[in-house]
């Protein structure tokens, strides 16, 4: 059953901050009944903008870490992570297992497991790199929910959350320095070999543009671990169909 005393960390991806979660937070913390929902910013990211992001996955494992225990949290801690998220829930796992009693892994790729051409599907590099150093606030930010979000929410509602994103982008700026500064810890990030030693679920999603379902599925191989994959949504899962991730996890934890 489901420890009500938990807390749930949510950690997001590349250039991401916590107000992109939406409303997700909200009915996840609903769903599984839990106690105690915590977003974190990385440094550099949302409301932590003006600080220096790391340059490496283990740092932000770290900071994590250290973060929780400044703000009050107690361990042992289930962490939910999207993309970048995951890649420091891992690590964070190596670094600190006992900090951790679950984790949930949504689109995830990792070196060594996963070839690189899988990790990011190269159609989409230059594109990234190009809007990240040369585009608009609002080019950008269209472009990334154009390869993130596939579910063809009506147009009024694509409007708002783009709308949303603009102006968060805009409060809270992402210099192009730490944008950078993240992608060299996601590209520089190599995962144990070893199982991780806490519970591990994974979530894919088939129709995700910027990570291949492929590197899910060869992690649950690895792993043995258990992976649910959404067929229509894409990378942003909990965007796309938010239901459908705290379903999962709520089955799982249940198990």
């Amino acid at each position: 059953g489901i420890d009500r005393m938990t807390t749930w960390v949510l950690l997001r991806g590349w250039m991401r901050e916590t107000r992109h979660w939406g409303g997700f937070p909200a009915s996840f913390q609903h769903a599984l009944n839990a106690q105690k929902v915590v977003a974190l910013d990385f440094p550099g990211n949302g409301s932590l903008y003006a600080q220096t992001s790391a340059t490496s996955v283990e740092e932000m494992a770290d900071f994590c870490h250290t973060q929780l225990g400044k703000l009050g949290y107690a361990p042992p801690y289930s962490v939910l992570a999207l993309s970048l998220g995951a890649m420091v829930a891992v690590a964070w796992s190596e670094s600190h297992p006992t900090d951790l009693e679950r984790i949930v892994l949504i689109n995830t790729s990792l070196a060594p497991h996963n070839p690189f051409y899988h990790r990011l599907r190269p159609a989409n590099y230059a594109a990234l790199l190009r809007f990240l150093l040369f585009g608009s606030v609002d080019r950008r930010e269209k472009m990334i929910l154009r390869l993130t979000s596939r579910l063809l929410i009506n147009s009024e509602h694509r409007h708002e959350i783009l709308d949303q994103w603009t102006s968060y982008a805009r409060e809270y700026p992402v210099s192009r320095a730490n944008a950078l500064r993240q992608l060299k810890a996601a590209a520089g990030y190599h995962a144990r070999l070893s199982v991780p030693t806490v519970p591990v679920l994974l979530l894919a999603a088939e129709q995700d543009e910027l990570v291949n379902a492929k590197c899910s599925r060869a992690l649950a191989q690895r792993w043995r671990c258990t992976i649910r994959i959404h067929p229509t949504a894409g990378h942003d899962l909990p965007l796309d169909d938010g239901e459908w991730v705290s379903r999962q996890i709520r089955e799982w934890v249940d198990l």
